[in-house]
């Protein structure tokens, strides 16, 4: 994880990070959140930092202790405070979540002893041997290689030897295996794409980058770099810093310093400007990660708070933002011009795709849930001005649920849907009836293009 933090295990380190699916479960405090579509939500505690009574379990799918560390021959080091391991693997399993080990770790960017297990078939059948052993001793549900970082060329190859043994192992006994691999630059050719096959999926420490740090755009470009060397989406897992940069202020910290910056992304700290992730951006990353990726992780749970200012629950919250059930409503057809449907074009879930006109053909695509709260909903997720535009022409697009003023229509006297943000008409484009029209906002005057009929 973060370079000069990252998983060392001194207590000088220690004093330095102190300065569309269907919701088939109803969370509570004593079930883990069901997330949409596999989606996963991961987190990390580490073995000198946080208390596993008060992690929030039920926003979770998976948590990784970090950290076990290897020796030159394959043998594991002691895991440091095996009971605190044991109860975040009692808690877990109690709250419906997975508990991995992270092999690894920055170590002071020492990987030696990784260099020297995978080179030889004999220590790294010790070291497989070993893990599985150390998984089956304390009821883990898998492993997250943490290895940083193996170098391209014979490391690398080495290192597909050792994943690939490993995920065989691992595997055949249901466990997980995951990795956690660098964002951006040479190491990323340290992990060859014949990893891919055998890993559940790469947890991308995309931070520790960008100006600022770990911004949106610097973040999603590290998740696309890895999807165009053809990591699968559904493998692809966010990693979210609750931390800034340049110093190691952790976001807790930052808060308790100022509420206010919660929801900000850098703050001045003794005259110096630390850049963080605050709720705003964590949100919109993980709406994101919805779209395009396999889920979102966290380094590290112990720096978060509680509470409203919770980064944690930022991420759950918009998580399933798409897919709570909606307030009471009128559900079915919506019909406008020419008779056509209120439709989403291809019935896909994917934040972004349009709606659309099209022939009326009863299909899940054209029902849709005028709710209590004024929203439209079709397929878990909304009917959404893009970019939340009050400009004629703004198209309308479908988008997690996520109660903006993008999001809301009035049913008015005369037919039409009002947004009261722009104080505009849902708008047929064009005037136009054909299959394909894209539906947008527009000044209002009642005309045929902006007159609809909604479910009874």
């Amino acid at each position: 994880m973060p370079s000069t933090l990252r998983r060392a295990l001194t207590a000088g380190l220690l004093a330095l990070a102190t300065a569309g699916a269907t919701l088939t479960l109803v969370p509570t405090a004593a079930q883990a959140a069901v997330l949409p579509n596999n989606f996963k939500s991961v987190g990390y505690l580490p073995s000198w930092a946080g208390n596993v009574n008060t992690i929030q379990y039920n926003k979770l799918t998976h948590i990784n202790y970090a950290f076990v560390l290897p020796n030159n021959d394959g043998s594991l080091r002691p895991v440091e405070n095996p009971s605190k391991l044991s109860s975040l693997v009692s808690l877990g399993h109690a709250n419906n979540v997975k508990v991995s080990i992270a092999v690894g770790g920055w170590n002071d960017g020492n990987d030696s002893a990784f260099e020297a297990l995978a080179a030889n078939a004999g220590t790294r059948t010790a070291f497989v041997n070993n893990l599985v052993n150390f998984v089956n001793q304390y009821n883990l549900d898998g492993v997250d290689m943490d290895w940083e970082y193996p170098d391209p060329g014979t490391s690398a190859n080495n290192y597909t030897q050792l994943m690939t043994q490993l995920g065989s192992a691992l595997h055949s006994r249901g466990k997980l295996l995951t990795a956690a691999v660098v964002s951006e630059g040479t190491y990323v050719q340290g992990v060859p794409t014949a990893v891919f096959a055998q890993v559940d999926w790469l947890n991308i420490m995309a931070y520790d980058g960008g100006s600022p740090h770990a911004n949106y755009d610097w973040s999603i470009a590290s998740i696309n770099l890895w999807k165009s060397r053809g990591l699968p989406a559904s493998k692809a897992v966010l990693g979210i810093p609750l931390y800034s940069r340049p110093g190691y202020y952790t976001y807790s910290a930052l808060v308790g310093m100022d509420p206010a910056n919660a929801n900000r992304d850098c703050a001045t700290v003794s005259g110096v400007q630390q850049c963080y992730n605050g709720i705003p951006t964590v949100k919109r990353k993980t709406q994101w990660a919805l779209a395009n990726a396999g889920g979102v992780m966290n380094w590290e749970l112990s720096q978060d708070t509680t509470g409203s200012t919770s980064l944690v629950s930022a991420m759950y919250d918009t998580i399933m933002g798409g897919t709570t059930p909606p307030p009471s409503g009128r559900t079915g057809r919506i019909t406008g011009i020419g008779g056509k449907c209120v439709d989403v074009a291809s019935a896909s879930t994917a934040n972004g795709t349009a709606v659309q006109l099209w022939a009326c053909n009863g299909t899940n695509a054209q029902t849709w849930t005028v709710a209590g709260d004024s929203t439209l909903r079709a397929l878990g997720k909304c009917a959404d001005i893009t970019s939340g535009s009050t400009a004629n022409g703004a198209k309308i697009q479908l988008w997690d649920c996520n109660g903006t003023g993008a999001q809301v229509w009035q049913a008015q006297s005369d037919g039409t849907l009002r947004n009261p943000q722009s104080n505009k008409c849902l708008d047929a484009s064009d005037n136009s009836s054909a299959d394909g029209t894209r539906l947008q906002i527009w000044d209002c005057f009642a005309g045929a293009n902006q007159r609809w009929t909604l479910p009874a």
